[in-house]
């Protein structure tokens, strides 16, 4: 197992841990405004949906599944999935090869509904 060198302070010309944070939290925050509660409501109805599943999935899933359209603007998908983890509905499965067309197939995450999520389903 390889192991990470890890320092106990911030050496200059590093990323600052919890500047980082706070800007992703800004961003979050930003996306979460400008979000249509419509598509807001309903991308959070095929999470929940999804998570009931108990399958791994992705954005392009709820799109592929006609379960919500593509949002105005694509930060919004992660302040959707943010907010759904931080309810305790899905959490992170691993990173996969985005099914996007538009992105080229980049890393994205892969989501998969918590314990809590599946059991709801019940």
């Amino acid at each position: 197992m390889t192991q990470q060198l890890q320092f106990s302070i911030a050496v200059p010309g590093t990323v600052d841990p919890a500047a980082g944070e706070a800007a992703k939290a800004d961003g979050i925050a930003r996306a979460q405004a400008s979000t249509s509660p419509d598509w807001a409501t309903a991308c959070r109805g095929a999470i929940e949906l999804m998570a009931r599943r108990g399958t791994p999935f992705q954005a392009a899933d709820l799109v592929a599944e006609g379960l919500v359209d593509e949002p105005s603007h694509s930060a919004h998908w992660g302040a959707a999935f943010n907010a759904a983890a931080k309810a305790g509905l899905i959490q992170q499965h691993g990173f996969v090869r985005s099914k996007r067309r538009t992105v080229h197939g980049s890393i994205c995450k892969e989501w998969v509904g918590t314990a809590t999520a599946r059991r709801a389903a019940s």
